[in-house]
C-alpha cells in the first residue's frame, strides 16, 4: 500500500485474542490473533510467532489493505466451495475431526508429521477412503517434510488412493522441478505453498515448471492484490487456502478466492472447523460444503470471552510496531 495509516490508530484498533483449537494442529493448542477494526473492514494480524519481523511485515500489510483500503474489482462469485483439513490424527480419530466439517466432497490430509511414519500416512488415508467412499477428492499435504526420494516413495505408496493433488512434497523449488519430473506417469499433480508464500520469488515455481498449481494466502503473500497478481502472472490454477484464521481472516480468504478469474479447486478456508471457538457468532463457517462470500465482524462479547491478556496484548503491540516500523522503510 502507498500511504499507511498511523501507527497509533492502528494499535488503538487493535485486540488480540486466543483462540482454542478442537484438535492440535501444527504442533499448538491455540492460536493468538490480532484482530484490527479497520475503517473499510474488520481484518486480521497473525505471523506465527517464530516469524521474523520482515515476514511479520508482509502479513500486515495484508491487514492494513483489507482493513483501510477498499478491495480491487467486483467478485466473480457469492460462494466458495471448501475442503475439510485433517491433522495428522491417528485413523481412529478421523471420523470425528471430519465430522466437524458437515458436507464437504474433498479433505485436504495432512502426512510427513514429525514422529510419525509412512504407515501412518497410509493408515489415514484408507480410513478418510473408507468413509467418504471413491468420489471424495483426496489431496495431500506434506509441508515440505519430504526429501525427493522419501516424495516419490511416499507418493508411489499413496497414489493408488486416486489423489486430487500433493502440496509442498519437498520444501525447495529445484526439489519440486525433480520430483515433479520422477512422477510425471502417475498423473499425479504437485501443488505449492511454502514455495509461494514464504519465497523471496514467489514465481520462481511457475518460472521453473515445479508445479501444477498454487496455493496462495492472503495474509502471507502481503494481500488480495498481490496474490491475485502473483496468480496472473504465473499462469497457474490456485487454491486459496487459510493459515489457521479466525473467522475475521478467513472472510479476507474468501474475498481473495471471490475475485480469482478462475476458481478450479475446492478451497482450504474451512479451517474454522478446527476451532474449538472464535471470533464470529456463528463462526465463518461452510454450509453443504461452502462459504458465503460476506463480511465478518467480531463480536464484543467473544472479544472479552477470548482476550489473551495484558501481557500478551503488550507482546503484539510491539510485534506489530516492528513490522509498521519494516513496511515504513520499505516505502
Amino acid at each position: 500500500m502507498d500511504a499507511l495509516p498511523e501507527l497509533d490508530d492502528v494499535l488503538a484498533r487493535a485486540h488480540v485474542v486466543r483462540l482454542p483449537l478442537s484438535t492440535r494442529f501444527r504442533g499448538v493448542d491455540e492460536r493468538e490473533v490480532v484482530l484490527l477494526d479497520g475503517p473499510a473492514a474488520w481484518s486480521e494480524f497473525a505471523p506465527f510467532p517464530e516469524y521474523d519481523d520482515l515476514e511479520a511485515a508482509t502479513w500486515l500489510a495484508a491487514a492494513l489493505e483489507f482493513g483501510w483500503q477498499p478491495l480491487p474489482g467486483e467478485p466473480l462469485r457469492e460462494s466458495i466451495p471448501v475442503n475439510a483439513t485433517l491433522p495428522a490424527v491417528a485413523p481412529q480419530d478421523v471420523a470425528s475431526v471430519l465430522s466437524r466439517f458437515g458436507e464437504c466432497r474433498t479433505v485436504k490430509v495432512k502426512v510427513a508429521e514429525r514422529g510419525q511414519t509412512l504407515a501412518d500416512d497410509v493408515a489415514r488415508v484408507t480410513e478418510v477412503r473408507r468413509l467418504l467412499g471413491p468420489v471424495a477428492r483426496v489431496r495431500l499435504d506434506a509441508n515440505g517434510a519430504w526429501n525427493v526420494d522419501e516424495a516419490e516413495h511416499a507418493i508411489r505408496a499413496l497414489e493408488h488412493f486416486d489423489l486430487e493433488y500433493v502440496e509442498q512434497p519437498c520444501a525447495s523449488v529445484a526439489e519440486l522441478a525433480e520430483l515433479r519430473q520422477r512422477i510425471h506417469r502417475l498423473d499425479v499433480p504437485i501443488a505449492a505453498d511454502e514455495s509461494v508464500r514464504r519465497a523471496s520469488d514467489p514465481l520462481a515455481v511457475a518460472r521453473a515448471g515445479a508445479a501444477d498449481l498454487l496455493v496462495v494466502k492472503v495474509a502471507p503473500l502481503g494481500g488480495v492484490r498481490r496474490a491475485l497478481d502473483i496468480v496472473a502472472e504465473a499462469g497457474l490454477p490456485a487454491v486459496v487456502s487459510s493459515a489457521l484464521d479466525s473467522s475475521v481472516g478467513l472472510a479476507m480468504g474468501a474475498a481473495l478466492a471471490a475475485r480469482l478469474p478462475r476458481l478450479d479447486y475446492d478451497c482450504g478456508l474451512g479451517t474454522a472447523a478446527l476451532l474449538a471457538d472464535d471470533v464470529a457468532a456463528p463462526p465463518f463457517a461452510a454450509v453443504d460444503g461452502a462459504l458465503a462470500v460476506r463480511a465478518v465482524t467480531p463480536s464484543m462479547d467473544a472479544q472479552r470471552r477470548l482476550s489473551a491478556g495484558e501481557p500478551r496484548a503488550h507482546w503484539w503491540r510491539e510485534r506489530l510496531s516492528r513490522a509498521w516500523a519494516v513496511l515504513e522503510q520499505r516505502r
